[in-house]
């Protein structure tokens, strides 16, 4: 492994700059060490970087250093230009910004100076070189670091590069406000700063090592002096991590807006409940909505199911917060045991080569902290990179003491009252984990036939889709089974066939004799036989097996079992005992052949279940385990529903909902893990004649208790014994995490004490989360809220669809179409997909696999498209349905409709001017123009549409709302209608007027429609709500995310006429721009006469002249009544039943030559045809093109032939004109 030296102090640029560079080497990331390098290798300066063995593997300088990592990265330029370009910005890092920015204050005008070139440069770029980070931005951000002025482009650079994660490995975190002094450059002015003009700008606590070291800096006070002095500057809600003071930046870049809003956010509280009011106990007559975030787990990363869950969470709550509620979405996360205890034991093997019996249960534990302390709060990180405003305060982890006491109290209180119990059944079994596993961690791996899977602790693969048939012997004759698990047939205890079988009647009473030892086997009657299949015979292995357990409960048969734990038979015949399960598979078939038994061995279709942790086989085993009784439960959750108490959006999971709870099995809730919570359950061992040893699975042995004291108690009350004659021994398992993610609801709150939080926010409002989990999490949230408290722990639930690949394929790593969200957000090459499958478990030929799905779905990579366009992308996507097929070209799309809206906000803002002042509240003035009254129309319409949709749930519905008003009616229609009346605002009185009731409009459609998005895209539209201006500056709330989301009781203003009328106009305006597309009118303006059927349409289009005008770009529009005829030489249209468009041509276009350029066309078009129908006349044409060949080729044909018409059409206008 190579190693890199750089220098012990945190502020070397030139170290950190080589460090920032090593970041961007995912797979070859060299070993960093801080001491000097070994004097042997004649390095010069620190950063060295040492490749291997001799003097000619040794790189050192900054620059050298940095451009062979950057390379291994991939960030020196992607062709020869960039990589020049990059060189340059090296050359200007060292040989011209770092001199001026590590001189002292006299230089602060040379270093502006320097900086102004930088600005400059960055005006129209989001990056130095190219369109993705280089090594250009890390060694100008790096040289930066010490001292750096705000300027607009330098600051959105800055703030961008400094977040990326690469950064802030090095760096780690740090306010923009500590690094930056604001200053205004300002031609021919001294450079000023916010802060007092003699103080010394506020320092990192890297500067400050510096500075001591070097005796050069300020002492302490001074500097705490400067720092208060600069706040008290700073009204206490100024937004002080972003810039935005200045102009908006020319172009939209996710980076830059969404680098600093959310610190901000979140330390002004937003994301409280107690925001804005004295207490949480305060009666809100708006109400309370309180959400819990279906908690992920502790080893988990982010992927798009995450994505869409906070999308979705974080947009409804931001939604009910704007709306004055009472508002909390609770953060929590999962200890998720298997995947824990994996992980950290992987880490313990890899590591220190140690298992976890090395270190003990306590050791271990211990290790299991300590690595989620460190590693466990990833996810956060990750869920405030999607702006899920979270109450951070208030996360809980289902290990901490309060829940887990929660957790105990319930077992308790449960286990009192005979809902929990011991019972000795079936499980789903992983022998490499050495546990039981719930239902939802076996994946269930559908075989057509014969396949060779890999399992763990086997070298080679093992056979399953075959179906192995063998004879038991029966007095003188046969019976014929078969199985797809042929070893279990050492367990076998019976052959079971139909009633009604008429072959197998005379076996009534009689027994098969097993081959492998002289156990009799009955033959039993059993209706669960299909008669039909096989023989009609089935060998029955009650122990190993779940349609033959209840066979054997039904018969009273025995329950051999042949399997221990870590999947080795036992109690069987030799040479079978001790054999690995798979390996007994092969030595069976071979003794059934010697004995002659064997008949045949076929392909089977079949489902293998798959342990979804340790990518084990799943044996069912019996083993004494807790239960929950559900049958009740079940009832009164799936009542709950019926009765109308609880609602589950979408109906159509009614019936699953109902068939699982009216049909519902007891649950298994032990895991012979370590990591979890350990069952406060204690088996008793009497030391006393009088009283009969128990068994284990004997639940009158067992007692429950909070403390071994309390349950010692309960002890000598059951068996009227003394303690000394009690032995307790406390279970070593711990509880399904299912059953503590089942109390979470209430558990956060601290139930079962009464606390202030559990009285307000509980039970909840909404429970939001993917269908896939109704069964393993909702239903037991309701069955057991409602045994535990009384109370429903929620009022409504939320099913979202599961994310699929645009292909509608099911994300899977082995197709390579998994997406990581964080990816989507901030781009990613095509070789970096490639990279991430390096880091997973798929062999080989899966990894090919995988990088060609890649390569067919992503050829450049993915574009970056920031976390309000895939917030909206996913919220776009979310009809009521069940899957969602994401298609990341569609995210893009959205990105560039961010673009729309920083564009129309900038072009208005400049449209309103700087001495704007909007009136105190949004209404009607009267004075309004017919296209002010129709934009303020669909403005009530979005708001409408928007209120329907989330309380409806209906987010393609709202999405749809926005992004047409945005796009579609405020950008394309009316900004562009009023650019006339701004042009000509100062030509009197009333023109003044105009625009003044225009700007107002204007600057409504800006706050409300930004308002309408806020929930959806948080970051963009803080960003540019921040630059309007308030209608009431001392009233307004301090962000967009606290500001009332608009009602339909204010914003009254639809009109169903009005959007008729303008309707029309732009049937109007569409017709007249095809016909000057038609005749290839790009530039010239042409006069427009629109005759009309009725006196009231001719108004209409007088009304509407001036839009009609602008829109169509038509030199002038003219109403001519139906009676009247129109000048010669004009293009005709039929704009709709009431009114038909004229433009006139004559003397704007060379007819002649439009003609000959119409006759080339023509001929061209009846040539293609000719071919084509050649192509298809052909005999064998039908027989051998294929289908999808053939109907191209008609579309062809169709098309030219449309296109012909319309040459012919246009052709004879053009010689009317002659």
């Amino acid at each position: 492994m190579a190693s890199l030296y750089v220098s012990p102090h945190p502020d070397d640029f030139r170290s950190l700059q080589a460090l920032i560079a090593a970041e961007f080497c995912s797979s070859s990331r060299p070993r960093t060490v801080t001491e000097q390098p070994p004097a042997a290798l004649n390095a010069r300066s620190r950063p060295t970087l040492v490749l291997g063995a001799g003097v000619d593997s040794v790189l050192s300088g900054s620059s050298a250093v940095s451009w062979y990592l950057a390379s291994q990265g991939k960030r020196v330029g992607l062709d020869e230009k960039q990589q020049s370009q990059v060189w340059q910005w090296l050359s200007f890092a060292d040989n011209e910004l770092t001199p001026v920015s590590c001189l002292q204050q006299s230089s602060r005008t040379e270093l502006l100076r320097v900086l102004k070139v930088l600005d400059k440069a960055l005006e129209p770029r989001t990056f130095l070189v190219g369109e993705s980070l280089t090594l250009a931005d890390i060694a100008v951000t790096a040289a930066l670091l010490s001292y750096l002025l705000v300027l607009n482009n330098v600051t959105r650079w800055f703030l961008t590069c400094i977040n990326q994660p690469q950064f802030l490995q090095v760096l780690g975190e740090f306010s923009l406000c500590e690094k930056m002094v604001p200053v205004t450059p300002t031609a021919n002015a001294p450079a000023k700063s916010n802060a007092p003009a003699k103080a010394r700008p506020p320092k990192t606590e890297a500067q400050l090592k510096k500075e001591a070291k070097k005796k050069e800096k300020l002492d302490k006070f001074q500097q705490k002096k400067d720092m208060e002095e600069k706040k008290k500057k700073l009204p206490t809600t100024e937004v002080t991590t972003s810039d935005v003071v200045s102009p908006l930046p020319d172009a939209y870049s996710p980076q830059y807006v969404e680098a600093a809003w959310y610190p901000w956010w979140e330390k002004q509280g937003f994301f409280k409940p107690e925001y804005g009011r004295k207490s949480i106990g305060e009666p809100n007559p708006r109400g309370v909505f309180m959400m819990c975030i279906p908690p992920p787990n502790v080893t988990g990363s982010l992927h798009l199911g995450h994505a869409l869950t906070n999308a979705i969470q974080d947009s409804l709550t931001r939604w009910h917060r704007m709306r004055g509620e009472t508002t909390l979405w609770n953060p929590g996360c999962d200890h998720a045991g298997i995947a824990t205890q994996v992980v950290v034991e992987k880490k313990l093997k890899r590591e220190r080569g140690m298992t976890r019996h090395d270190l003990g249960r306590e050791g271990f534990i211990e290790e299991v902290w300590k690595w989620k302390n460190e590693k466990g709060d990833r996810i956060y990180h990750q869920l405030k990179k999607l702006g899920s405003s979270l109450d951070w305060d208030r996360a809980c982890f289902t290990m901490d003491t309060k829940l887990s006491y929660a957790v105990q109290e319930a077992f308790i209180r449960m286990h009192e009252e005979g809902v929990i119990y011991r019972s000795k059944r079936l499980v789903n079994w992983s022998c490499t984990l050495n546990s039981a596993i719930s239902d939802i961690e076996v994946d269930k791996k559908e075989l057509t036939g014969r396949t060779l899977l890999p399992v763990p602790g086997y070298k080679d693969k093992v056979e399953f889709g075959v179906m192995a048939c063998f004879a038991y012997k029966v007095d003188d004759e046969e019976v014929v089974v078969a199985t797809t698990r042929l070893e279990t047939m050492l367990g076998d205890s019976a052959v079971a066939v139909h009633p009604q079988d008429p072959r197998y009647q005379h076996l009534r009473g009689k027994s098969v004799l097993h081959p492998f030892c002289d156990r009799k086997m009955p033959v039993v009657f059993d209706d669960f036989v299909d008669m039909n299949f096989g023989t009609g015979a089935v060998k029955i292995t009650p122990a190993h097996d779940h349609n033959d357990y209840e066979v054997g409960e039904r018969h009273k048969l025995d329950f051999l079992n042949i399997l221990d734990e870590n999947g080795l038979l036992i109690n069987v015949p030799a040479p079978f005992l001790g054999m690995k399960r798979f390996e007994a598979r092969k030595a069976v078939l071979q003794a059934l052949k010697d004995r002659g038994l064997f008949k045949e061995i076929k392909d089977h279709p079949m489902v293998v279940p798959v342990c979804s942790r340790s990518k084990d086989i799943v044996e069912p085993l019996l083993k004494p385990q807790w239960y929950v009784s559900c049958a009740e439960m079940g009832k009164d959750a799936a009542d709950a529903v019926r009765n109308g108490q609880l609602k589950i959006i979408p109906d159509h999971h009614l019936k699953t909902w109902f068939n699982w709870l009216d049909n519902i099995r007891d649950w298994c809730i032990s895991r012979q893990l370590w990591w979890g919570h350990r069952i406060p359950a204690y088996f008793v061992t009497v030391d006393d004649p009088s009283v009969k040893p128990g068994q284990d699975m004997d639940g009158h042995y067992w007692v429950s208790g909070r403390t071994e004291e309390e349950a010692m108690e309960k002890a000598t009350k059951r068996f009227n014994v003394t303690a000394d004659k009690i032995h307790l021994r406390q279970d070593e398992d711990v509880l399904d995490t299912w059953f503590s993610s089942g109390i979470f609801p209430f558990s956060i709150f601290g139930w079962p004490n009464a606390t202030q939080d559990l009285n307000v926010f509980y039970p909840g409002t909404l429970l939001e989360t993917g269908h896939d989990i109704l069964f393993f999490w909702v239903a037991r949230m309701v069955m057991m809220g409602l045994k535990l408290t009384g109370k429903l722990p929620f009022k409504e639930v939320y099913l979202h669809a599961v994310v699929r690949d645009a292909h509608g394929r099911k994300m899977s790593k082995s197709l390579g179409n998994v997406i990581d969200p964080l990816d989507v957000i901030t781009g990613i090459s095509l070789e970096g997909l490639h990279d991430q499958l390096k880091d997973s478990n798929l062999d080989p030929l899966e990894v090919e696999k995988a990088k060609n799905g890649q390569k067919y779905d992503y050829p450049s990579g993915i574009p970056e498209c920031g976390t309000d366009a895939l917030r909206f992308a996913l919220c776009a996507y979310t009809s009521q349905g069940r899957d969602i097929n994401l298609d990341v070209n569609r995210i893009l799309g959205y990105r560039h409709f961010c673009n729309k809206l920083w564009n129309a906000v900038k072009f208005a803002m400049k449209t309103l001017g700087d001495n704007f002042v909007p009136w105190e509240k949004a209404q009607l003035s009267g004075e309004e123009s017919a296209v002010d009254r129709w934009i303020l129309s669909r403005l009530a319409a979005a708001v409408g549409s928007c209120t329907a949709g989330f309380q409806a749930y209906d987010f393609p519905g709202i999405t749809t709302a926005i992004y047409s008003f945005w796009l579609y009616e405020l950008c394309d229609v009316y900004l562009e209608s009023v650019k006339p009346v701004f042009s000509d605002a100062e030509a009197d009185g009333a023109a003044q007027r105009r625009a003044l009731v225009c700007r107002q409009t204007l600057y409504t459609c800006l706050e409300v429609g930004l308002r309408l998005l806020a929930p959806i895209m948080p970051f963009v539209t803080e960003e540019l709500f921040q630059r309007l201006p308030r209608r009431l500056p001392r009233d307004s709330p301090a962000s967009i995310s606290v500001t009332p989301y608009p009602e339909t009781d204010e914003f009254c203003w639809q009109s169903d006429e009005v959007d008729r009328q303008m309707e029309f106009v732009m049937t109007v305006v569409k017709t007249i721009r095809s016909l000057r597309a038609d005749y290839n009118l790009t530039r010239t303006r042409a006069d427009c006469y629109l005759q009309c059927i009725d006196p009231a349409t001719a108004s209409l289009v007088q009304k509407y002249s001036l839009q009609i005008q602008t829109l169509s770009s038509s030199q002038t529009v003219h109403a001519v009544p139906a009676d009247q005829a129109v000048p010669e030489g004009c293009a005709v249209a039929i704009a709709s039943d009431r009114c038909t468009v004229n433009l006139a041509l004559k003397g704007l276009i060379d007819v002649e030559k439009e003609v000959a350029k119409l006759g080339t066309k023509k001929g061209e078009l009846e040539k293609q045809m000719e071919k084509l129908k050649e192509k298809m006349a052909k005999n064998d044409y039908k027989e051998k093109v294929p289908v999808k060949v053939q109907e191209q080729d008609a579309e062809k044909l169709r098309q030219s032939q449309a296109e012909l018409e319309k040459v012919k059409e246009a052709t004879d206008n053009f010689k009317k004109m002659m």
